[in-house]
């Protein structure tokens, strides 16, 4: 059997991983993470399928069109896939109260789930993403770093329903499962705004071009409180890794690069980076100021050539205005899944830079420099 090429980013490819291990549904394949994770299975020779809502174009594993929040559409798009041996379950709708979440995001897995055993699939495992507010990330303070045996909060929240929910259909039905707890995914998805290297890179993109230096959009106590983020790639192995790996069977893990940082410590290196000027934190509203930078983006597309996205789809600025404003440390321990096996590791700041680049050699943002 011939192993695929190692990943050439630095600090991945430590842990080994299945190759041509089976067939794989990612639900979710046109968002962030799904894209990721059904990126990686194809390298590795897997037979990989994706379902979401959008057509997506282009994508080099089979896409399905179907609306997984109706039943009768679920079960007759996934008819055919009764092969499938793993879920990656990666499907997500956004909705403004926890009920809500819960209600819409509990039958977009229930319907999943049951459709493939319609199917008649011969399911083996599934991965399910969490994340920080499992912790309670999104109230503000929180023990850290936070463990995968803290207790859960007393407000119901869909991770916790989706998890309980998943448990019962693995056990009645035969299949074991891993629910992994990523934080600040970066990557980059067409399509796809809840993006934080999208908000600092436009930001900064505008930033220069009306000769502005580039400083931190929030509060002095959230600059200099300790994060971590999650590279899109190393997150897409840990879920190979997690289908697989006996040790990971029925745990819950969080996964990040395995370091963490101050915003302070970073935006100086953006600020270099970008070959901008650096200033102090001025504290704003992204949502509300950025929206009436737009003409000022449509000038650096036509200059630039750069993908054409529509501004307004283009950065949930809400996502930076909540982490820029957030002043309670947030830091999750990776040691149990370390202990479990995946021993992937990336340098945050690093990592960061080469992303940046990564979206101008794309022609997603403006070139920083002259060339």
């Amino acid at each position: 059997m011939t192993m695929p090429p190692t990943p050439t980013t630095p600090g991945l490819g430590l842990t080994d991983l299945p190759v041509n291990g089976g067939t794989v549904l990612v639900a979710g394949d046109g968002g962030l993470i799904g894209s990721y994770a059904a990126r990686e299975y194809t390298r590795l020779g897997w037979t990989v399928h994706g379902v979401s809502r959008r057509a997506l174009d282009d994508v080099p594993w089979q896409h399905h069109s179907v609306d997984l929040l109706d039943p009768e559409s679920a079960t007759s798009g996934l008819a055919g896939l009764r092969d499938v041996t793993h879920l990656v379950f990666a499907a997500y709708v956004e909705k403004p109260t926890d009920a809500e979440l819960i209600e819409v995001n509990d039958a977009l897995l229930r319907n999943t789930l049951d459709a493939l055993r319609a199917a008649g699939a011969p399911l083996r495992h599934v991965t399910l993403y969490q994340g920080g507010k499992a912790y309670g990330h999104h109230l503000g303070y929180f023990t850290t770093p936070a463990k995968e045996s803290d207790p859960r909060l007393v407000a119901p929240h869909f991770y916790s329903t989706q998890e309980d929910l998943l448990r019962q259909a693995a056990a009645e039905r035969g299949f074991t499962f891993t629910a992994l707890r990523p934080e600040g995914v970066t990557g980059y998805a067409t399509g796809n705004p809840m993006n934080l290297l999208l908000v600092i890179g436009v930001y900064a993109a505008i930033c220069k071009e009306l000769g502005l230096p580039m400083r931190f959009p929030g509060t002095r106590a959230a600059y200099d409180v300790l994060y971590q983020t999650t590279d899109a790639e190393l997150l897409a192995r840990a879920t190979v890794w997690a289908g697989s790996a006996d040790s990971a069977a029925g745990q819950v893990f969080n996964v990040t690069n395995g370091d963490q940082f101050r915003w302070s410590g970073l935006w100086p290196r953006f600020a270099e980076h970008f070959g901008m000027d650096y200033a102090p934190p001025q504290q704003m509203s992204l949502t509300e100021a950025m929206p009436t930078r737009a003409d000022v983006w449509r000038r650096l597309v036509d200059r630039h050539g750069l993908v054409p996205t529509p501004y307004e789809k283009l950065v949930a600025w809400p996502v930076g205005d909540f982490l820029f404003h957030h002043e309670a440390d947030n830091i999750t321990s990776t040691v149990k899944i370390r202990q479990a096996g995946f021993a992937d590791a990336l340098d945050t700041e690093t990592r960061l830079l080469q992303r940046f680049d990564r979206l101008v050699e794309q022609k997603v943002l403006p070139p920083f420099h002259d060339r």
